[in-house]
Formats: structure tokens, C-alpha cells, sequence
């Protein structure tokens, strides 16, 4: 974990996208329920935007990804196999082997 400095402006900016980020894409299309529910919900979204979320960048490709990001527009849609996260809240796109 890395802790942001008290009086740093651009750690304060970064902290503050992924905020703006997590809101925009997850909770508010959500009603939290409680705190439990809170945490369990962060902790998904956060497993999802480390593993899966393509970042621009990192060059498309997710922070701890091993593997290469393949661009969506030119794989055949046939092919893919979509995953619900959060109750389908997010979607996660994988290609069919």
C-alpha cells in the first residue's frame, strides 16, 4: 500500500481519479446497504480494475496482468465469453479458447 504524502498536489490528483473512477463506473449504479456490503462491493471492483480493466496508460493492458491485452476490435465477437461482476453491474469480456 502506498500512502499518500500530506501536502503532495499530484498524489492528492491520482488518488482523486481513481475515486472520481470507482463512483462513475460502480457505485453509482448501486445502493449500499451497510458497511459490510461497502467493502465486499470496493473489493470486487478493485479486484476487477487491478486484473481485468484495460489501462490507457499502461498500454491497454491492466496493472497486474501478465499476459498481453488483446484489442476488442479485431476479434471476432463470436468468440467471446462475457462475465457479470457485482450482479451485472460489470461486465468482463474473454476470449473463448
Amino acid at each position: 500500500m502506498i500512502q499518500t504524502p500530506v501536502r503532495a498536489p499530484r498524489a492528492n490528483a491520482i488518488a482523486e481519479r481513481f475515486v472520481r473512477t470507482v463512483r462513475r463506473e460502480c457505485l453509482d449504479r448501486m445502493l449500499i446497504l451497510g458497511r459490510r456490503h461497502l467493502v465486499a462491493v470496493l473489493d470486487e471492483f478493485v479486484d476487477h480494475y487491478n486484473t481485468h480493466r484495460p489501462h490507457r496508460a499502461l498500454d491497454q493492458v491492466p496493472p497486474c496482468s501478465s499476459a498481453p491485452f488483446e484489442l476488442m476490435a479485431s476479434v471476432d465477437t463470436g468468440r467471446l465469453l462475457r462475465a457479470d461482476r457485482l450482479g451485472g453491474v460489470i461486465h468482463e469480456y474473454r476470449l473463448v479458447a
